[in-house]
């Protein structure tokens, strides 16, 4: 992915992030969460008359009890869920990977602190993600530790970690790895935002093929935390 700079770059990422809150919560709408099993929970019938949301132009319907149906069939956990997770696994795992190096190669307290969030709150997330695959009996990216490690370990990954939107190469994390001081911050700032923005990409994707809500929703979490971040580092940038 081409790194974008300025103005060019912030207007961008507002377009990706517009457009994922708007994509997340119309495919909520339209499909609920479920378990491992492919049939629908059973929906309570009311005690009282209930408000029907009619179709797009249609209007809302007063319903008795006896004539509720309930909601929308509630879709199952799908390979694209998979997908994203398991790919997201693997890009948190080299931001983690480039957010250990700090410590020792940086002298912004600033930074050390923007870094250490990073390892917690992606680290967190890995466990949840394999979770999930775990859950759903879909196999775990082999470096990952996250779950319990009682499902599928997949030693080959479907998706080559380095076509991944954002991924640094082996050699962008080569040179990351030998600098230190100013240089080392900006390198890292740098390849961080444009590790994000790869993200975005991919959360953006999800919510145009995902069906799960735990995972769409997640999705959206992902983007505005690193929306959020993306900002942040910019300005940290703005600052060398």
């Amino acid at each position: 992915m081409e790194m974008l700079t300025g103005t060019a770059r912030r207007s961008r990422l507002r377009s990706v992030a517009s457009g994922l809150v708007v994509l997340v919560p119309l495919t909520l709408g339209l499909a609920g969460c479920t378990g491992s099993g492919d049939e629908p929970e059973a929906v309570s019938t009311p005690s009282s008359v209930v408000l029907q949301p009619g179709k797009p132009g249609e209007k809302t319907e007063t319903i008795a009890p006896e004539d509720y149906e309930g909601g929308p069939a509630q879709a199952p956990f799908s390979k694209a869920d998979a997908d994203f997770l398991s790919d997201m696994i693997l890009h948190h795992g080299q931001a983690i990977e480039m957010s250990v190096l700090v410590p020792e190669r940086s002298d912004s307290e600033q930074l050390k602190k923007f870094a250490s969030r990073i390892d917690v709150v992606q680290d967190s997330e890995i466990d949840l993600m394999s979770s999930w695959l775990e859950e759903n009996e879909y196999p775990v990216p082999l470096t990952a530790e996250g779950g319990d490690g009682s499902g599928p370990r997949a030693p080959e990954h479907e998706h080559d970690a380095e076509d991944m939107p954002g991924m640094l190469t082996d050699a962008e994390m080569v040179a990351l790895e030998k600098a230190s001081g100013a240089e080392f911050d900006r390198l890292y700032l740098e390849s961080m935002i444009k590790h994000h923005e790869g993200a975005l990409t991919m959360c953006e994707e999800v919510a145009g093929s995902g069906s799960e809500e735990r995972v769409l929703e997640l999705a959206t979490n992902i983007a505005a935390d690193q929306m959020a971040e993306i900002d942040r580092m910019s300005n940290m940038l703005a600052e060398l």
